[in-house]
């Protein structure tokens, strides 16, 4: 089956190039296009794609707030989003994972990185793109939670601390198990069991924790 997405950017030419390398795929397929954030949640309610790419600058609804929309704490069916910048609009990207977006991307990411953010965020899991992890870590170093850390349930153990360091540095399930030395399966476990810890809903809360809590450092 195709994976369903939905593009929003305020940029005609955007949108034609996003959609364009996206319906290039031979299992993605760009349902619906919006120029602002409120026709992007408005079709997004109505057509139910698999996912959203939006753009975090958009006119009358910004792709934070859209994101928070559909994907925001308290959402019972949170769409996956994932949101889509520039160098020059880092400071934006931690708002729009708070919001719920499930990873970022650079508008320069190429076809391949953005289709495998698809695929990615289509299957449950994130793609932060590693180009932009250090000025990631820049940005959450200047933001201050609005609220505490949550605490673990359980204390993480050393393999769990490890798996959340590569985790938040925006490491697929394959690198970190070729990074680590362990086995596919053995790292979904340990994921699984941080999300049960930290009551995150996805690897995205789970590595913004690990910054929330200084595990991770510029």
């Amino acid at each position: 089956m195709s994976i369903r997405v939905l593009v929003a950017d305020d940029q005609e030419i955007v949108r034609t190039g996003l959609t364009m390398i996206l319906d290039a795929q031979p299992d993605i397929e760009v349902v619906g296009e919006a120029a602002d954030g409120w026709r992007a949640v408005q079709l997004a309610r109505r057509l139910r794609p698999d996912v959203c790419l939006f753009d975090i600058r958009m006119p009358g609804l910004d792709g934070i707030e859209a994101t928070r929309s559909l994907a925001g704490p308290g959402i019972k069916d949170p769409l996956a989003v994932v949101v889509i910048t520039t160098f020059d609009l880092d400071e934006y990207v931690y708002a729009a994972l708070r919001a719920g977006a499930r990873g970022f991307l650079l508008k320069n990411a190429g076809a391949d990185l953005l289709s495998q953010a698809v695929h990615a965020a289509a299957n449950g899991d994130a793609l932060i793109a590693p180009s932009v992890t250090a000025r990631l870590l820049g940005t959450f170093a200047r933001t201050v939670p609005a609220t505490p850390p949550v605490r673990p349930i359980e204390a993480l153990t050393a393999r769990e601390e490890q798996i959340l360091a590569t985790v938040a540095r925006g490491r697929t399930n394959s690198e970190i198990a070729d990074e680590l030395h362990i086995s596919l399966s053995t790292v979904k476990s340990h994921i699984a069991s941080l999300l049960a810890k930290l009551g995150a809903r996805n690897r995205v809360e789970i590595a913004m924790w690990a910054y929330e809590t200084n595990r991770i450092r510029n």
